[in-house]
């Protein structure tokens, strides 16, 4: 007999509205609603009854999270601030071509603990704050969807595996849902 695990769908939001590179992570930018409401059409029909729907309470997530609270009216959005991407300080709103190397090197060199952009979080902080929201869906037991960013789908993949910070710059994952897309994981038994 097989237990039935929770499980974490990941949504990451449509793509905003911004220039290509621009540095956004906590700056609060709306997404195109064409993407958004195809991101929800897409993913609406698929998730299970009963799931659970949080959202980054940037409009980038909101959007998306209202568009599939609309088509699914079972579901109710419930907005939290750890979902929220992480805040890259003296970065935002630049482009990250306009960021000196060395500033860029400074941060990576001290990956874990050193601020982004100098004045942002770093990225312990930011994984104290995703592992934070990861722990109370655990600690439920149920399916849950985070309607949420690249950052976030990143951290998860590594709470998953068991790391609570990565030292390294390097050992931070490459890959995330594609804009628009997501991605589901299990609780771990």
């Amino acid at each position: 007999m097989s237990m039935a695990t929770a499980q974490l769908w990941l949504q990451r939001h449509a793509p905003v509205i911004a220039p290509m590179g621009l540095c956004y992570g906590a700056t609060d930018l709306d997404a195109h609603a064409d993407g958004t409401q195809a991101a929800a059409e897409r993913i609406a029909s698929e998730l299970p009854a009963g799931i659970v729907l949080w959202s980054s309470p940037l409009r980038r997530c909101t959007l998306l999270a209202d568009a599939i609270a609309a088509l699914r009216p079972d579901l109710t959005v419930r907005r939290d601030v750890r979902l929220a991407e992480m805040n890259f300080g003296a970065w935002e709103g630049r482009l990250w071509s306009a960021v000196a190397r060395e500033e860029f090197e400074a941060w990576t060199n001290r990956f874990a603990d050193a601020p982004a952009g100098g004045d942002g979080e770093s990225v312990r902080v930011f994984m104290q704050r995703v592992a934070s929201a990861h722990a109370d869906w655990l600690a439920t037991g149920a399916d849950a969807l985070w309607v949420t960013h690249a950052g976030v789908l990143r951290a998860v993949q590594l709470l998953s595996q068991g790391v609570s910070c990565p030292e390294r710059a390097d050992q931070w994952p490459n890959d995330a849902a594609a804009f628009g897309d997501w991605r589901v994981v299990a609780a771990p038994i």
